[in-house]
């Protein structure tokens, strides 16, 4: 059945390339919101799914790209292991390659690393039909392009994914989560003093809102060998008077923070944008009331700060004052969501910052290498 499948991808493309017209990739369609939008014909692959190949020893599992994101979990939970950086659903329907193709990660990456780390071989095929294979399924062996991990983040608008294969890791012997109420700027201080020490800090949040000076809420979660848990949880209550959370509680809350599901996520208007800002770690709280005259101000801060969240109004306008603000900073921001009158570019262009302005070029290359004819030119991704 998965030749048959193949080849009706292959027909699909090659038809719409004759056509010159493009093709929106979709899985489950549970992100389909995420990046700019568009209304091209779907490529639908939750037709094509499966676990091909997993290898718990080897710390290895390869998917085809439609298979539910929950069935792999499922499958690494039954051998006490995970994805580690934690993909996000937004949906029961997810898919694997619909999580590879958005890139997004939970928050676990701080500690982890990124989705695109993990990706250690691909199959796909690119704009002309042609089925391709590469990486594979160990780490260290691509000399050149290691196009894999191009695919992360790409939005479908590389190539289509057909399988993948992913490093799993062990579940950690010993976790706990602890909370606090301190101020934002005291969150980034501690946050990035501990970094910098042996400390298995695994996650962090900080939710506030209003008066930059005000408290919020801080929690953090170690993971770890079990002794070393122990140790950082008594260090983290002395000095924060910080409590332990209940395991269930504190197993919902991370949950609940990687789907966006907490109030402080709630209420985006068809005027509204949630901003996801990408920062370096030692940037300062921001005051985001520079920035728009109306807004929630409630912000919210993970991976020690390096990543921030906030609800502002989706105009052009604004939106270009929150990625200058970002440029500003070192780092780069999107309109992770809008409501209905939200803008069409949603994202930092690699041209707006003197670091990655260089890659315009490569990103155009490569994409007319993989792709001549622009079947998967969507504009999902600039």
């Amino acid at each position: 059945m998965s030749d048959v499948q193949i080849q009706q991808f292959r027909d699909q493309i090659k038809a719409a390339a004759a056509s010159k017209t493009a093709l929106s990739i979709q899985g489950g369609g549970s992100k389909s919101w995420y990046g700019n939008p568009n209304a091209y014909t779907p490529l639908l692959t939750t037709g094509f799914h499966g676990i091909v190949d997993y290898q718990p020893e080897e710390l290895v599992i390869t998917a085809r790209a439609g298979t539910a994101l929950a069935t792999i979990e499922a499958a690494l939970a039954e051998k006490n292991q995970m994805l580690a950086f934690e993909p996000p659903h937004f949906g029961a329907q997810a898919t694997f390659g619909g999580a590879i193709g958005a890139g997004l990660a939970g928050p676990g990456r701080i500690s982890a690393g990124n989705l695109r780390d993990y990706v250690l071989g691909t199959r796909l095929m690119d704009g002309q039909g042609h089925d391709l294979s590469f990486g594979g399924k160990v780490m260290k062996n691509v000399a050149g392009y290691d196009v894999s991990r191009l695919l992360p983040g790409s939005l479908g608008t590389f190539a289509l994914i057909l399988e993948a294969s992913v490093k799993v890791l062990p579940k950690p012997a010993g976790s706990a989560s602890l909370r606090c109420f301190i101020s934002e700027a005291r969150a980034l201080k501690v946050l990035n003093e501990w970094a910098g020490q042996p400390l298995p800090l695994s996650a962090s949040s900080w939710i506030g809102s209003g008066d930059a000076n005000a408290d919020g809420e801080l929690t953090i979660r170690l993971a770890g060998a079990v002794a070393a848990v122990q140790s950082a949880t008594v260090l983290m209550k002395s000095t924060l008077g910080a409590t332990e959370l209940d395991p269930a509680i504190a197993a919902a809350f991370w949950r609940d923070l990687r789907e966006h599901k907490l109030d402080c996520f709630h209420g985006l208007g068809a005027d509204d944008a949630l901003y996801r800002l990408a920062l370096p770690a030692a940037c300062p709280p921001i005051d985001f009331s520079t920035l728009a005259s109306s807004g929630t101000q409630q912000r919210v801060l993970e991976w020690h700060g390096q990543q921030r969240w906030w609800h502002g109004p989706a105009d052009a306008n604004t939106q270009a004052k929150v990625k200058a603000k970002a440029i500003e900073h070192g780092g780069h921001a999107s309109c992770f969501r809008v409501g209905s009158n939200g803008v069409a570019q949603r994202f930092t262009l690699l041209s707006d910052q003197a670091h990655s302005a260089a890659l315009t070029s490569v990103q155009a290359q490569l994409r007319k290498a993989f792709d001549p004819s622009g079947v998967f030119a969507t504009g999902r991704l600039p």
